[in-house]
């Protein structure tokens, strides 16, 4: 994972839609599925195609089904250059209060597929969802 610069050298779009979609509960391009314990997401992004700023609150785990690379902006104002294996998966973990926001760009030559698990029953409250919902 490679660190580049940081919001001094963001394009002005990219920091108002951060001011903007900071709140964003939308963590995947669709949501699969929501039940009394978690919320299933999936993004699929073709080259060039970004999912925009979304805040993370819940405890959650993710996968990279395809492998690939990828360029994220941080709402810390980073931006980091990621490689991704096929099956990678980490879990994230968030305390009372704590919050990451990120946006993800597929910056590879292939479709970048993630599934994303988020845990309901985790230290924050979850994010209401609106038109998001519809996708499940």
């Amino acid at each position: 994972m490679a660190l580049l610069p940081t919001f001094a050298d963001w394009p002005r779009e990219l920091r108002e839609e951060l001011e903007q979609r900071s709140t964003n509960p939308a963590v995947g391009t669709r949501l699969l599925l929501e039940d009394e314990d978690s919320r299933h997401w999936e993004i699929r992004l073709g080259p060039g195609e970004r999912i925009g700023f979304h805040r993370h609150v819940l405890d959650y785990v993710w996968t990279c089904v395809t492998g690939g690379a990828a360029v994220s902006h941080t709402g810390d104002g980073q931006t980091l250059e990621v490689s991704y294996a096929v099956g990678e998966t980490r879990r994230l973990s968030f305390g009372p209060g704590e919050w990451m926001v990120h946006d993800l760009v597929n910056v590879g030559g292939a479709e970048l597929i993630f599934t994303t698990v988020e845990y309901l029953r985790s230290a924050n409250e979850a994010l209401p969802l609106g038109e998001e919902r519809a996708a499940a």
